[in-house]
């Protein structure tokens, strides 16, 4: 017969319930405790019976992440960090793109059920709040700048701060020309608004004028072409902060064809720190969240609300991540 939780918790010294909390990833378990009961399992070769899991608790054991894009190297990078917090509860994860459309993103909430899966993290960037249901079978657990205050539990960065800090950095190395690509009018773009709001409000401080220059998305291909538009233009700039690291990438590519030097002539800083950015040439200064752990507190979040007790039933929850400041060659490199 394989090893089953008596097993475990005798070897461990534990009780048969502190074995089910360790496997099933509740995170009240002394640091010690967990480990001796690890250590058990991986001895025995415990594997949990899932199927059994699932009729005691009337869960799936799957939970469902849905991201605008996945193409976009920030959002790919999250969903492998969700996966692996996942993974630590023996939780499994379906991932789904909603392109960003409303309808889309709409009829992903409105078709949740609960035997399907356990819960949803959900970044949304069409819906806001008020299209969000005010309770569901199903517990949702949202991400980025969309919703604040809204119905559901919540884990971002404040942008807004974020963006200020990146704009006053370029401030203090001397630049007095600063751009902003990435613009957005659409009142949805609300990531955009909020790192515009950054941006305005560190060159107002510094009395310097704005030199905004609208981008269609945040991709490579808007980087390069506002950069171009902004190099032809009569507001050539000395700086420029970019809402995301993709524009950047996109603004530096048109830079270095144009015969700029970056960071000599134009310096320039994205927002996201994805991988690219640490092997670009040059090296991209960035806006770094902690995306582990904006991760860790979503998967925890659902953990918490398919539990037992008052957090399963509280209020939604505001949570907010620490972001910092990583500088690079395209701000303090010699080119």
């Amino acid at each position: 017969m394989p090893p089953g939780l008596k097993d475990v918790a005798a070897r461990a010294g534990v009780s048969i319930k502190t074995v089910s909390n360790v496997v099933n990833g509740y995170v009240h378990v002394a640091p010690a405790t967990r480990a001796r009961v690890q250590a058990a399992i991986d001895a025995l070769g415990y594997v949990p019976n899932m199927a059994a899991r699932q009729l005691r608790s009337g869960r799936s054991g799957v939970i469902a992440l849905a991201v605008p894009e996945l193409q976009s190297p920030y959002f790919a990078e999250m969903a492998g960090l969700i996966v692996q917090a996942a993974e630590r509860r023996s939780w499994t994860v379906l991932i789904d793109q909603t392109d960003g459309h409303a309808e889309r993103e709409r009829n992903l909430v409105a078709g949740l059920r609960r035997h399907a899966i356990d819960g949803l993290i959900f970044s949304p960037l069409a819906l806001a709040g008020d299209d969000l249901p005010k309770r569901t079978e199903t517990p949702i657990v949202l991400l980025g700048e969309r919703v604040w205050h809204g119905p559901a539990d919540h884990v971002a960065i404040d942008s807004t701060a974020a963006a200020a800090e990146a704009t006053r950095h370029l401030i203090g190395l001397g630049r007095r020309r600063i751009a902003a690509i990435g613009v957005q009018e659409d009142p949805s773009a609300v990531t955009a608004h909020q790192r515009l709001a950054g941006y305005r409000l560190a060159l107002a401080e510094a009395a310097l004028p704005p030199i905004e220059a609208p981008a269609a998305s945040f991709h490579r291909a808007d980087g390069a072409a506002a950069m171009a538009r902004l190099l032809d233009g009569d507001s050539r700039p000395d700086a420029v902060f970019c809402f995301n690291d993709l524009l950047a990438l996109g603004a530096i590519r048109t830079l270095l064809s144009r015969g700029c030097r970056v960071p000599g002539d134009v310096a320039v800083i994205g927002f996201d720190d994805i991988e690219d950015g640490r092997f670009s040439t040059p090296t991209l200064s960035t806006i770094a969240p902690d995306a582990p752990r904006i991760a860790q507190l979503a998967v925890d979040l659902l953990g918490e609300r398919l539990g037992d007790g008052s957090a399963a039933a509280g209020p939604p929850r505001e949570l907010r991540v620490d972001h910092r400041l990583v500088i690079r060659e395209s701000t303090a490199g010699q080119g």
